[in-house]
């Protein structure tokens, strides 16, 4: 039977593994078993992540829209029940950035 040598299987694998790691601190991105873990673990916070940047952006709009009502002597659950009460239906992201990039429009949603 004839010997089978998988060196480039093995290295194209490991090089693979090690290009994804570019710019990870230390043995991450020099070492493959380390870098093999650290992968593992990098995907793990990103598929996490992914779901936590949402979060993060509804509170900075929520937050964002607090600041720009307090001007008017509302506070953020007294101009959400407002809006809803006139049925008003933007979202919290739109509503944000109307309050910062046309406040005259934004004004003119507190007065109507």
């Amino acid at each position: 039977m004839t010997r089978v040598k998988r060196g480039n299987v093995s290295r194209k694998r490991h090089k693979k593994i090690l290009k994804l790691n570019k710019g990870f601190r230390g043995s991450a991105s020099a070492l493959y078993r380390t870098a093999k873990q650290q992968n593992m673990k990098a995907l793990r916070y990103s598929y996490a992540n992914r779901r936590q940047k949402k979060r993060e952006f509804r509170s900075i709009w929520i937050t964002r829209l607090n600041a720009a009502v307090r001007r008017y002597g509302l506070n953020y659950s007294e101009f959400i029940y407002y809006l809803k009460n006139r049925s008003i239906q933007l979202n919290r992201k739109v509503l944000a950035q109307l309050s910062i990039c046309d406040p005259e429009a934004f004004t003119q949603l507190l007065l109507f």
